[in-house]
């Protein structure tokens, strides 16, 4: 499933559904409504909230143990084959937020 976050100031952001389920999880809304808003009321939070599973997620990855690196190499999950990273994941979203709040325009999901 694909899900478009549109916003009066910003540019559409394009994502496949179990990154944006995941993210939308993140900002504190229902994963599961195909539909939804961030009213400018809560975009405050829902930025804050984002910025902190960022950081979170920086900081668990910031110092792997060697067992993980082992572990990775032996994936073929390195270089080009990393998976991609909450903060690449939630950029465009978070960008987007960010332009809506300066603006003071929701952002909305499934419509």
């Amino acid at each position: 499933m694909l899900f478009t976050f549109k916003s009066d100031a910003a540019a559409e952001v394009l994502m496949l559904g179990d990154a944006a389920k995941k993210l939308i999880a993140l900002i504190g809304k229902d994963a599961d409504d195909a539909k939804g808003i961030v009213t400018v009321e809560q975009l405050p939070d829902a930025i804050a909230r984002l910025r902190r599973a960022i950081e979170e997620d920086r900081a668990r990855h910031a110092h792997p143990t060697e067992e993980q690196e082992a572990a990775d190499r032996e994936a073929g999950r390195t270089g080009m084959a990393a998976p991609v990273s909450l903060a690449q994941r939630a950029w465009p979203l978070l960008d987007m937020l960010e332009q809506s709040q300066r603006a003071g325009v929701p952002v909305v999901w499934g419509v």
